[in-house]
């Protein structure tokens, strides 16, 4: 017999215990480009096949993150997204309209939260930004930021109290650096989707990293990012690499980090309304 057969029940066995603990995916994209490829119905399916109990989803319109939302509220959460158009990722922070916009549509939509919003440290200063983190502190609603660390200073010094989730782990996905962040702001989380490579090299999960979990265990959140067609192509494989690294942490902080943290992030938001 192939050796190979030999192999394939112990294969499915560690597949199936790989993705029995549920995933809280907390940076996903449902762009055009992803919807004319994959209905909201199939999105539902992969997250079901992958046992995400739920899921950040922003997107390019808005409106799609909402068309998801209504074909599985329980799921989905969806983020304000405020781009347009690709473009708009460079110059949002000088639309002066935008402000108002995202006003009306958070009196009148289901959203859970705003952005992903792109901003570095030159354009920090930009009163678009500074009404929008005053408007998701109005509102209870974290900001999620792929930013630097000016970004993140300047929105604290603007509403010390605001939720932000710091995508990608930050510009600079460095442990000393964010664990001196999380100690500077009590409501800031970090997201560290696609930094699998930085975390897990090869799969084995670094001291650094292994350490800086431990010591904030409840401030992580895990994601994707499905950025491009081919990340939904890929999604599998993608919560495989992510779950691959999760079982070298204890099981608690690994619960945390998959899905804890991110219930416990909504609830308080919940709490607070």
């Amino acid at each position: 017999m192939n050796k190979y057969l030999l192999l394939l029940p112990l294969f499915l066995v560690i597949s199936s215990n790989l993705f029995s603990q549920p995933l809280v995916d907390a940076h996903v994209h449902y762009n055009d480009s992803n919807r004319d490829i994959y209905s909201p119905e199939q999105i539902i399916s992969i997250f079901e096949k992958n046992n995400i109990s739920q899921a950040f989803v922003t997107a390019m319109p808005a409106q799609n993150a909402a068309t998801l939302y209504q074909t599985d509220a329980d799921r989905i959460i969806p983020f304000l997204g405020v781009y347009k158009q690709p473009q708009d990722k460079q110059n949002w922070h000088q639309d002066t309209s935008l402000p108002d916009y995202i006003e009306k549509q958070l009196e009148d939509g289901p959203w859970r939260g705003i952005g992903e919003l792109h901003i570095f440290a030159k354009d920090r200063h930009s009163p678009v930004l500074h009404r929008l983190i005053q408007l998701a502190a109005q509102h209870k609603l974290p900001l999620l930021m792929h930013s630097d660390p000016a970004v993140i200073d300047t929105i604290y010094e603007t509403e010390p109290g605001v939720t932000v989730i710091w995508a990608h782990a930050g510009a600079y996905p460095y442990p000393d650096l964010l664990d001196d962040y999380l100690q500077r702001y009590p409501e800031l989380y970090v997201d560290v989707s696609v930094r699998n490579d930085r975390i897990a090299p090869n799969g084995q999960l670094a001291d650094k990293w292994y350490n800086l979990f431990i010591q904030h265990p409840e401030r992580f959140l895990v994601g994707v990012d499905t950025y491009s067609t081919q990340r939904w192509g890929n999604y599998h494989a993608e919560a495989a690499l992510l779950r691959q690294w999760l079982k070298q942490l204890p099981s608690d902080v690994a619960d945390r980090l998959a899905y804890r943290n991110a219930e416990r992030l909504l609830t308080h938001q919940d709490r607070s309304k």
